[in-house]
């Protein structure tokens, strides 16, 4: 009979839109389990049902509507300035009791764009070139939902693009299309897989053999400071020694320079590290 585990959570911190705890007295396969709900089991919206009515691009009707199925939705209560939660704001479409759909479980978005009209406001000599539709130009019937063109302003300030590139349309082409949010879990499909992470790491353990430092010269202290990239160590002001910096617990990551240089620094191969 396998050990019997008993894991334990401390929380770090927690946020409207995030959340550290330490899992701790378990092992990977159970915090690969809790990332893995929290991506497959939390509801998000996503567009489910598309209705062509004209498409001369150059894509099929199946491309078009998967690429809309794939581009997140944001939604941002009356009341706040960031995305919130949709699951108090809609019902799962299957547990709606309205005919087919309604405001409460449903978005509708339309996407009507001819690339005659488009290109009107371009120079003579620009308006044969391509012009991309993006979800930018998609329409929603609720103002609290919206297309999320841009992680965050800074990438929106940098970048080149109106939004998530759908497709491109040339000459005399036009593309008018109706979509249906819904609200649904990434268990059920992919495109309701929430556009966040959700990660774990191993917490380190981090111990100063102060023997062996007490050896050192401060030049030596000050090269094992600077040769790891995440900075895990630094040099105490008052007493000169080696102490673990502040944050190391959060940042080390990569300590393979350090190992090989406190190896060079020992004086006997088989000295303690």
């Amino acid at each position: 009979m396998p050990n019997q585990r008993f894991p334990k959570i401390e929380i770090l911190s927690i946020q409207q839109h995030e959340i550290k705890f330490i899992l701790s007295e378990t092992d990977t396969s159970v915090a690969n389990t809790l990332r893995r709900i929290m991506i497959a089991e939390v509801p998000t919206l996503a567009i489910d049902l598309v209705e062509i009515a004209e498409n001369s691009t150059v894509l099929n009707d199946e491309y078009i509507a998967h690429r809309l199925g794939l581009i997140p939705l944001r939604y941002v209560a009356p009341d706040a300035v960031r995305g919130g939660d949709c699951h108090g704001a809609f019902l799962p479409h299957r547990e709606c009791v309205c005919y087919e759909r309604c405001p409460r479980c449903s978005v509708e978005f339309v996407l009507d764009v001819s690339f005659d009209e488009k290109v009107m406001d371009r120079p003579e000599n620009e308006r044969d070139l391509p012009f991309t539709v993006t979800s930018n130009d998609m329409v929603s019937n609720n103002p609290c939902v919206a297309p999320a063109h841009f992680l965050n302003p800074e990438e929106q300030d940098t970048s080149h693009d109106a939004g998530i590139s759908i497709v491109k349309m040339g000459p005399g082409q036009t593309l008018k299309v109706k979509g249906v949010a819904r609200m649904g879990i990434s268990k059920e499909h992919a495109k309701w897989c929430p556009v966040a992470v959700a990660t774990y790491r191993f917490q380190p353990i981090i111990t100063i053999n102060e023997d062996a430092c007490a050896t050192l010269t401060q030049d030596q202290k000050q090269q094992l400071v600077d040769v790891c990239p995440d900075r895990i160590l630094e040099i105490d002001e008052v007493s000169g020694k080696l102490v673990v910096s502040e944050y190391a617990w959060e940042t080390a990551t990569y300590t393979e320079d350090l190992r090989v240089l406190q190896e060079t620094m020992k004086k006997k191969e088989e000295d303690d590290d």
